[in-house]
């Protein structure tokens, strides 16, 4: 009865773990994702070394987790004001703080373990990643855009994948990241739109709050600047019909993000948030064609 009980704790506890972490949940690892393979396709021209592929796909995963911690404990004494939070295991108090900051060094460490497998460049790169992570959570007390430091913090990889790929960080590795995170200042404020009436309650700042009744107009705006500096991109790189395909449907997708939010009902601009991933699949698919085919 009592190692039954174990077993069943243990569980539970792995479980929890798994939650915090965000285990159950991909978006986060795809919006992570997709940058980052866009930055490996174009560097390495449509044959990126396998080991950096790997070493960033499994990178990825290990430091959204370690975001989705250090957010957590950040939002510790937040989350249980928000019905879409309240639940997760730091806000419900299944998981102490001592956990939660122990995984989050192990996390960190784990992704550190990756990086020295590249070379100096890349290694050096992945200090203010790391910062830049560790910081986000935070940017949200003090700014109604923490969207911008998110974008930097999901696409730093971008600057690395040239690093590691090339030996350095060319102008279009640049480009490449300000259209991210103009790209997160949509999909965030999206996420933002969802969870604006709790966050008006309990004071949290948000693009959303900011925008207010212009919120729909300036996400179409900045839509428009992702695609225009996609397709700048594609240019500089001379990337073909293809790519311009990827972008055509990634306009779709981003016309579709604006018919789901024209409400702002909640789970509409949450749904759109999540269909944030075909957005950036669409790209990829774009690049990879462009390169794999003419």
């Amino acid at each position: 009865m009592s190692a039954t009980l174990t077993l069943g704790s243990c569980r539970a506890r792995l479980r929890d773990y798994a939650l915090l972490m965000r285990l159950d949940k991909p978006i986060g690892v795809l919006l992570l994702l997709w940058p980052t393979l866009w930055a490996l396709w174009i560097a390495g021209e449509g044959t990126p070394s396998l080991k950096h592929v790997v070493v960033f796909v499994v990178g990825v995963e290990v430091m959204r987790a370690a975001g989705c911690i250090i957010n957590d404990f950040a939002d510790r004494a937040i989350d249980p004001y928000v019905q879409r939070t309240r639940a997760r295991p730091l806000a419900a108090g299944r998981v102490t703080v001592a956990e939660a900051m122990t995984l989050f060094v192990l996390l960190c460490l784990a992704a550190f373990a990756l990086v020295l497998t590249l070379n100096p460049l890349t290694i050096a790169l992945s200090v203010p990643a790391v910062a830049v992570a560790t910081a986000y959570p935070f940017s949200k007390r003090v700014t109604y855009l923490p969207q911008v430091v998110l974008g930097v913090a999901f696409g730093w990889g971008i600057p690395m994948a040239f690093a590691a790929e090339t030996g350095a960080v060319p102008p279009v590795a640049w480009l490449l990241l300000a259209v991210n995170i103009f790209w997160a200042l949509v999909y965030d404020t999206f996420y933002a739109m969802a969870d604006r009436p709790d966050d008006l309650k309990i004071g949290v700042k948000s693009s959303a709050i900011l925008f207010g009744r212009w919120d729909r107009l300036l996400t179409a705006a900045f839509q428009v600047l992702v695609l225009a500096g996609l397709w700048a991109v594609g240019r500089l790189q001379g990337l073909g019909i293809w790519f311009d395909a990827g972008l055509a449907a990634a306009a779709g997708c981003a016309l579709y993000e604006q018919y789901l939010i024209r409400e702002r009902e909640p789970r509409a601009c949450f749904r759109a948030f999540l269909h944030n991933t075909w957005f950036g699949a669409a790209v990829f698919a774009g690049l990879v064609l462009s390169y794999w085919v003419g």
